[in-house]
């Protein structure tokens, strides 16, 4: 199976191996337990078993038209992390949060961005993970 970007999941398919870009991730209350030792932003894993479904409604964390559903049969796998430089947010400039030319049902964060520090290199759960702190 070849790999397929983030970008590319649509919901008529019903296997995929997708890496980078960024999809919003549903996890609905009651299965948070279950899975939330898998559960943080950053990470690479292997999902089975999960719905892929149209993202619509305000407030959304990214502009991707679908989301990955979380199912109490979907199963979760640590992987080997993808190579990819770092992701994270998608700045917007100042005048365009007061202008209306933002899409109102994304979710946006104003803040002012003080310091940035160097990748760090962390242990989490046993697992070595990239860290970098904002000071907003």
């Amino acid at each position: 199976m070849s790999i397929s970007a983030v970008v590319d999941v649509k919901p008529f398919k019903t296997m995929w191996k997708i890496k980078g870009g960024k999809i919003h991730v549903l996890v609905k209350r009651e299965l948070v337990a279950q899975f939330s030792s898998f559960l943080g932003q950053g990470g690479s894993l292997m999902l089975i078993n999960f719905s892929v479904t149209h993202s619509c409604g305000t407030y959304r964390t990214t502009n991707h038209p679908y989301r990955i559903g979380f199912l109490s049969t979907t199963r979760v796998r640590s992987c080997e992390k993808f190579p990819e430089d770092l992701a994270g947010f998608e700045p917007v400039k100042y005048t365009e949060l007061f202008d209306g030319s933002l899409n109102p049902d994304y979710l946006i964060l104003s803040a002012r961005l003080f310091e940035i520090s160097d990748i760090e290199h962390v242990n989490v759960n046993g697992k070595e993970t990239e860290k970098i702190s904002l000071e907003l």
